[in-house]
C-alpha cells in the first residue's frame, strides 16, 4: 500500500496538540472507496479472523469504541487504516515500507500457503482491529502491537504510528518478526514516504528505560549476528541497516520526503545541500514555523507545484517523479489529540476522500456514538450522496482540466475548512462555558458533527456542479454558435 505520512510533536504544532496524518493510497490501477464507522465498547472477549491470511486470535476482555476508516467493499478485511479511541489515543496503519535483502534473509517474511493462497501471521488489513480498540497510550499501542509481531509474524513490511496527548511513536517493522520504535521529538516533525525512515537508535535505551527507543527482544542478537550495521561512526543508523536505497527509492520515495521538507524547513535543505534524490534527508527535524492542519492538508495534497516535476504544467511535465497528492489516494486522515482540553473535547478527526488535489478537508469529534450517514454511506456503487464517491467523480471530471478549474477547487477547499473551523470553534467555546454533563457534552458533540456533514455535502454539490459545467463546456465536440 502507497501511502504519506506526516507526525508532528506538541511543540511543533500551532496549538499544542499531537497531530499524526496520512495518505492512505491504493497500489497502481486501482481505488479503494473507503468510510467513516463508529465502533461500539464491547464487554466481552471476542475471535478475530484475518480475510488475507490464515490469522486467528482470541481478543481477550472488552474494547473500547473507536472511529475508524476501514474498506467500505468487502473481500480484502476490515483495513480499519486510521482512527481514535474513547481513551483519546490514535492510530494509523499502515506506511508501507522498503527493506534489503541481508534483513530478509536474515528474519523472512511469512509467505504464502499454497494450497490455500493465504498469508500466514499479519499484515495492515488487521492491525488497527488488533491494537486501537486495547491500548490506553501511545507506548501501549506499540508493546500491544510488538508483542503479536513477535509472537505470529508479518507478510509485509510496515511503519505504524500511535499518539497520545503527549506522545508520538512510530513502529517500523524489521522483516518477519521484529521492530524498532522510536518517540517523535515533541519540538519536531517526522516525514514518512514509504520507506525504512528511522536514522537514530540506542539499543541501550531500547533495552533498558525504554525512554525514546523500544525494540524486539531479539533484534540486537541479530543484528551483531548478521553484521547489519554499515555505520562507520559508531552510531547505529536503522535506515542503513534495515532499509533501502535503490533507483526506485529515488523515483518513488525520496523526493516525497525532500518536497516536504522544503515546505517545512528548506533553510536546512539548502545549508546541507540536500536535493529530491539525497539519501540521508532526516527523520525528524524542527519547522521553521508552528505546523497547523491545513498545513498538512496542503503537502499532503502536493503535486511538485512550482517544479518541473508538476504533472500539470503541459507538455514540459517532467512526470518521473511520483506525487503524494496523486489520483489514488483513497482517504486522508489526520488525528488530533488536544491535551489542553477536557476528556470529551481532546480528539478531533480530520477527513478528506479520494485526490488530495481536489477534495475538501472535513473535521469530527470522536466522542460521540456515531459516525455522519454522509462519510460512512461509501458503498460499491458510485453514489452521489456518498463523500467519498462525489469526490471521485470530481477529481475525475476536474484533472483535464485543472488550469480552469484551479480557481473553483481553491475556493470549494477553502468554504469547507472554513465551515469545520467554524463549527469547532464554536462548540468548543459553547461545551466550556456551559461546564456540560458528558451526556450533553455527547449531543453537542454530535449536533457539531452534523452541522460539518450538511454544509459539507451542499458544499460539495456545489462544486460538482461547477466542474460538471466547466467539464462539460470543454468537451470535443462543444461549438461557440447556439441554434439560431
Amino acid at each position: 500500500m502507497a501511502c504519506t505520512t506526516i507526525l508532528i510533536g506538541k511543540k511543533a504544532s500551532y496549538d499544542g496538540s499531537t497531530i499524526v496524518a496520512r495518505n492512505e493510497d491504493s497500489g497502481a490501477g486501482a481505488f479503494n472507496p473507503k468510510k467513516m464507522v463508529f465502533y461500539k465498547r464491547e464487554e466481552n472477549s471476542r475471535r478475530y479472523k484475518s480475510v488475507l491470511s490464515d490469522f486467528e486470535i482470541t481478543l481477550e476482555g472488552g474494547s473500547y469504541s473507536y472511529i475508524a476508516v476501514p474498506n467500505a467493499v468487502s473481500g480484502e478485511g476490515i483495513w480499519a487504516a486510521a482512527g481514535i479511541n474513547e481513551k483519546n489515543v490514535g492510530m494509523t496503519a499502515t506506511e508501507t515500507i522498503t527493506s534489503n535483502e541481508r534483513v530478509q534473509g536474515m528474519d523472512p517474511l511469512l509467505s504464502k500457503n499454497k494450497e490455500t493462497g493465504l498469508y500466514s501471521g499479519i499484515g495492515e488489513e488487521d492491525m488497527v482491529s488488533l491494537v486501537l480498540p486495547y491500548i490506553n497510550s501511545a507506548r501501549e499501542g506499540v508493546k500491544r502491537l510488538g508483542r503479536i509481531l513477535e509472537e505470529y509474524g508479518s507478510y509485509e513490511m510496515n511503519a505504524i504510528a500511535f499518539h497520545d496527548q503527549d506522545e508520538i511513536w512510530l513502529l517500523e517493522t524489521i522483516g518477519g518478526h521484529n521492530y524498532i520504535a522510536r518517540k517523535v521529538p515533541d519540538d519536531s516533525y517526522v516525514v514518512m514516504p514509504n520507506q525504512q525512515g528511522i536514522d537514530e537508535f540506542d539499543f541501550e535505551d531500547a533495552y533498558g528505560e525504554e525512554k525514546n527507543f523500544m525494540c524486539s527482544a531479539s533484534l540486537k542478537e541479530l543484528t551483531e549476528k548478521y553484521h547489519l550495521d554499515l555505520s562507520l561512526d559508531g552510531k547505529f543508523n536503522p535506515r542503513l541497516a534495515f532499509g533501502s536505497d535503490t533507483i526506485f527509492d529515488k523515483i518513488y520515495n525520496t523526493p516525497r520526503a525532500y518536497i516536504m521538507h522544503t515546505y517545512f524547513n528548506k533553510d536546512y535543505l539548502d545549508e546541507n545541500n540536500l536535493d529530491y534524490f539525497s539519501n540521508n534527508l532526516p527523520w525528524a527535524l524542527k519547522a521553521s514555523r508552528k505546523i497547523t492542519i491545513e498545513d498538512v492538508k496542503e503537502i499532503l495534497s502536493n503535486h511538485y507545484e512550482g517544479t518541473k516535476y508538476d504533472p500539470y504544467i503541459g507538455e514540459k511535465a517532467n512526470k518521473v517523479l511520483r506525487p503524494i497528492g496523486i489520483n489514488r489516494n483513497n482517504f486522508l486522515g489526520i488525528s488530533q489529540i488536544r491535551g489542553f482540553m477536557p476528556d470529551g473535547l481532546k480528539s478531533i478527526f480530520h477527513l478528506a476522500y479520494a485526490s488530495n488535489v481536489f477534495n475538501g478537508l472535513i473535521s469530527q469529534y470522536t466522542s460521540v456514538d456515531r459516525a455522519e450517514e454522509y462519510f460512512s454511506n461509501t458503498g460499491d456503487k458510485v453514489d452521489t450522496s456518498s463523500f467519498y464517491w462525489t469526490n471521485r467523480i470530481i477529481a475525475a471530471l476536474a484533472d483535464p482540466h485543472f488550469k480552469l478549474a484551479n480557481a473553483l477547487i481553491d475556493s470549494y477547499q477553502r468554504k469547507i475548512r472554513i465551515n469545520s473551523q467554524r463549527v469547532i470553534a464554536e462548540t468548543d467555546k459553547k461545551i466550556l462555558e456551559l461546564n456540560a454533563s458528558k451526556e450533553e457534552m455527547k449531543k453537542q458533540l454530535e449536533d457539531a458533527n452534523e452541522k460539518i456533514a450538511i454544509e459539507a455535502k451542499k458544499l460539495t454539490d456545489e462544486f460538482l456542479l461547477e466542474i460538471l459545467d466547466l467539464a462539460s463546456n470543454e468537451m470535443r465536440n462543444s461549438f461557440s454558435r447556439s441554434d439560431a
